[in-house]
């Protein structure tokens, strides 16, 4: 018993004594922290300097361009119809192969079209023979002028009824509009076709058209005969393109600005439909100013950055243009000169006080 007990004593002991050398312990980090050696000014642990890292911002020359995404369009493309309804007789094309202007792609049944303008044709004939003997009857004036031009205006009627069956006629034969690739199918030979029904699409892909907006505060900085470089998802080559067109409007909706530019596509490898992601060469500066993207902080109402002055940190809103992979094209809020801070900028307060090593890591 004598035991237990005094083992109860000796753990209260040192538990008191450990509690006693805590106190202790802290009382002398405060007076250490009160009255201890600090940055001269204030005294406390709150004023010493917090070391970042800062850039001088110096001008510098800048190819500015912008990188926006389009999307590549066919030169041409046309859903190809019949003009006349009527069985379909024969299909003259391949699906995905290759088209000439002006090929046969269809035939349409033309027995009905043909038995007409038999008719018409006869009816013609029989106009014109009419309207010459009234001709020779005028000249010996055994008829009157209103007589013949009856006889005339019939001759003209049934000519005009029969173009029209010969147009109609025509019709019948459907051909390419351009050359090109032409798509899938909807119908089959011995199907009924109306001018609704489509039977396929037809696209030129060479050259091909990369149709995209950019913001409409580069409205004035676009122009044609801008070559840009684009490239496609699932390659790295860099493909070339000419600005040929700019609408001239912006659109109220995106408040954007749509161009349109055309590019070569010899090889076929560049498919309509697909995105595009276009570097656009906009201008070229002498004295950007430019920052690193890690110093720009953004917050509502615009973009700020910190500077460093007299060795505090200053707040300073900025304006911006390009963004590059490392860096912001400053337009307004900076000058040359400045030291702007690119680390520890998120733990910084207006007249922080810092310790600046400058240079780019």
């Amino acid at each position: 018993m004598k035991i237990k007990h005094l083992v109860y004593a000796v753990l209260i002991i040192g538990l008191v004594a450990l509690v006693i050398y805590r106190i202790k312990t802290n009382e002398g980090s405060e007076k250490s922290g009160a009255g201890g050696p600090g940055p001269k000014g204030a005294g406390g642990g709150g004023d010493r300097p917090v070391p970042v890292n800062g850039v001088v911002v110096s001008p510098t020359r800048f190819n500015n361009s912008l990188t926006v995404t389009g999307s590549i369009d066919p030169n041409e493309q046309v859903q190809i119809r019949s003009e006349v309804q009527g069985i379909v007789r024969s299909i003259s094309f391949r699906e995905g192969g290759s088209v000439s202007k002006g090929q046969v792609l269809l035939k349409i049944d033309d027995s009905e079209l043909r038995a007409q303008l038999a008719q018409a044709v006869t009816r013609e004939n029989l106009a014109a023979e009419t309207e010459n003997r009234a001709k020779q009857l005028l000249a010996k004036e055994a008829i009157s002028r209103e007589e013949y031009d009856v006889a005339l205006a019939d001759y003209r009627s049934l000519r005009a009824q029969t173009q029209l069956i010969r147009a109609q006629l025509a019709k019948t034969v459907v051909r390419a509009p351009f050359s090109g690739k032409i798509g899938l199918r909807s119908i089959s030979q011995g199907e009924y076709v109306t001018p609704t029904t489509t039977v396929t699409s037809l696209v030129s892909l060479d050259p091909v058209k990369i149709t995209f907006s950019v913001p409409e505060k580069y409205s004035q900085s676009v122009r044609n005969n801008t070559r840009l470089t684009f490239s496609v998802a699932g390659s790295d080559k860099k493909y070339s393109a000419t600005v040929y067109a700019i609408e001239p409007r912006v659109e109220a909706a995106t408040r954007t600005l749509q161009l349109r530019a055309r590019a070569s596509n010899s090889d076929g490898s560049l498919i309509p439909g697909a995105f595009a992601s276009i570097q656009l060469p906009l201008s070229t500066l002498d004295q950007a100013l430019l920052v690193p993207t890690e110093a720009v902080i953004p917050v509502q109402g615009g973009k700020k950055v910190f500077i460093a002055q007299n060795s505090k940190a200053k707040e300073v809103m900025i304006e911006t243009a390009t963004r590059t992979e490392k860096d912001v094209l400053v337009t307004s809020g900076l000058k040359a000169g400045d030291t702007v801070l690119t680390t520890g900028i998120m733990a910084l307060k207006e007249g922080s006080p810092v310790k600046i090593k400058t240079g780019r890591k």
